[in-house]
C-alpha cells in the first residue's frame, strides 16, 4: 500500500473484486431506505439485498427506495482508520450536484487534519457518479500504482474527470418521472414505442439527454457512431459496460465494443444501489474516456442530430 489510501464514497459501484484488484481499502457507505421504512448503509457487494430482487422490486414502479449521504460519523470513522495509522486520504465522492457528501467530506477532513498534524485529507468533487466514478477511481489507483504521490494524483484526477463520458439507453422512462426530467404523459407514450434516450455528461458533470431512438436496433447504431467520434485512444482505456436489470443489452454493448474499438479491457458491472435507487431499472451505458465535453453540449448535440439524420437516411 502507497503513502496514501484512496476512500471512495458507495456511489461508485466497485464491487469487493474490484476494490482488492485497485488496493482501494475501505469505501464510505450512504444510507439505503427500504421500502417499507428501515434503513441500512449501502452495501457495495448486495449482502443485504441481491442485485436481481432490488431492481425487480421496482418493475411496476410502485416499490421505490430512497438513499441519504453518509453520516458524518461514517466519514468520520472511515478517515480516521487510516490517518491514525499513519496514511494520507484521497477521498473521491458522488458529484457536489447530486450530494452533500463532498462538503461534508471537506467538513471532517479540516477538524480530522488538526487532529494529526502532517496528515492530510484530500477531497476531490468527481463531478461524476456510479461506473463514472468507479472509472475515476480506477484511473486514480493505476496512477498511484506507477508512483505518483498524492499531489500528482489529484492533479490528474481533476483533468481526467472532465474527459469521462456515458452513452447508452434509459428504456424505463417512470424514473425520468420521478426525477422531474420527463412528464408522465411522455413516459408512458415513449415507453408504448420503446423509445431510448440517450445521454452524455455536460461539464458540469450532470447527465444530460441528447438523443432518442426508437427501438434498440438504431439505438445501437448512435451508441457506436457517438462513441467513434468523440474516443480516445480506446486501446489503452479500461472501458465499463454498466446496467440497471438489464445484463442481456449489456453483453451486446460489450460486444460492440470490443469489435469496433478494441480497447485494452471491457468490464461489465451493474449499478449499485446508491445510485440504482434514483436510476432504476432501465440503464445500460458505456463509460470511456474522450475529450471533455462543450459548452453546452453544443457539439455533442450537432454530433447526435448528424447521426440522427443518417440513420433515418439509412432506413428509408
Amino acid at each position: 500500500m502507497s503513502n496514501f489510501v484512496i476512500i471512495p464514497d458507495s456511489c461508485c459501484d466497485l464491487n469487493a473484486e474490484m476494490r482488492e484488484r485497485f488496493d482501494i481499502p475501505d469505501y464510505i457507505r450512504g444510507v439505503l431506505y427500504f421500502p417499507d421504512g428501515h434503513s441500512e448503509p449501502i452495501d457495495m457487494d448486495w449482502n443485504n439485498i441481491s442485485a436481481e430482487d432490488f431492481y425487480h422490486s421496482m418493475r411496476n414502479h410502485k416499490v421505490l427506495y430512497k438513499t441519504a449521504a453518509p453520516p458524518i460519523a461514517e466519514i468520520t470513522e472511515k478517515f480516521e482508520k487510516y490517518l491514525a495509522q499513519g496514511y494520507d486520504v484521497l477521498t473521491m465522492g458522488i458529484s457536489s450536484g447530486l450530494s452533500s457528501t463532498y462538503n461534508d467530506c471537506q467538513l471532517v477532513a479540516k477538524d480530522l487534519m488538526e487532529k494529526y498534524p502532517g496528515r492530510r485529507v484530500v477531497c476531490v468533487d468527481s463531478l461524476r457518479y456510479s461506473t463514472s466514478l468507479a472509472l475515476l477511481v480506477i484511473s486514480a489507483a493505476m496512477k498511484r500504482q506507477e508512483g505518483c504521490s498524492l499531489d500528482e494524483v489529484v492533479e490528474y484526477i481533476e483533468k481526467e474527470k472532465h474527459t469521462i463520458h456515458q452513452m447508452g439507453p434509459m428504456d424505463d422512462l417512470f424514473f425520468l418521472v420521478k426525477k422531474g426530467r420527463i412528464s408522465n404523459f411522455k413516459a408512458f407514450f415513449g415507453s408504448m414505442v420503446g423509445l431510448n434516450l440517450l445521454a452524455d455528461f455536460n461539464e458540469q458533470g450532470m447527465s444530460e439527454v441528447i438523443g432518442k431512438f426508437k427501438g434498440k436496433r438504431d439505438a445501437t447504431k448512435a451508441i457506436t457512431a457517438y462513441i467513434k467520434e468523440t474516443i480516445s485512444n480506446p486501446e489503452e482505456q479500461i472501458i465499463f459496460v454498466a446496467h440497471s436489470k438489464r445484463k442481456e443489452y449489456a453483453q451486446v454493448l460489450a460486444d460492440m465494443v470490443q469489435k469496433e474499438f478494441a480497447p485494452k479491457e471491457i468490464i461489465i458491472t451493474e449499478v449499485g444501489q446508491g445510485c440504482g435507487a434514483n436510476i432504476g431499472p432501465g440503464l445500460c451505458a458505456v463509460f470511456y474516456k474522450g475529450e471533455p465535453a462543450s459548452k453546452g453540449l453544443e457539439k455533442e448535440r450537432a454530433l447526435m442530430d448528424e447521426i440522427s439524420a443518417n440513420i433515418k437516411t439509412q432506413g428509408a
